[in-house]
């Protein structure tokens, strides 16, 4: 009786790969939003994976920035203005919505 050896391979999970639709981006925007309203950090991280989604270089042209400053602004440790944040939306596509509390 032979034992095989079986390997599992993993890669890293990279939410941007699953994010296809505007509308899966606006739900996974909304649903940040919606639980962690005050993690600045993960709120800016999500904005930055649609906008790997949709292709960083493209989306730093229509925010009227440069690739380099958008990863620096949308990374882990970034900290957008809210105007690179209003222009980021913009470009991806998703409106940002006030109700009441």
């Amino acid at each position: 009786m032979s034992k095989a050896a079986t390997k599992t391979k993993t890669v890293p999970y990279d939410v941007a790969e699953q994010l296809r639709t505007p509308e899966e981006m606006a739900a996974y925007l909304d649903a940040w939003l919606m639980e962690a309203p005050d993690d600045i950090s993960g709120i800016a991280r999500a904005l930055g994976d649609i906008a790997r989604a949709k292709g960083m270089s493209q989306v730093a042209r229509d925010a009227g920035l440069s690739r380099e400053s958008l990863y620096k602004a949308l990374s882990e440790n970034g900290n957008p203005s809210f105007a690179t944040v209003l222009k980021v939306a913009r470009a991806l596509g998703v409106r940002l919505h006030a109700e009441a509390a």
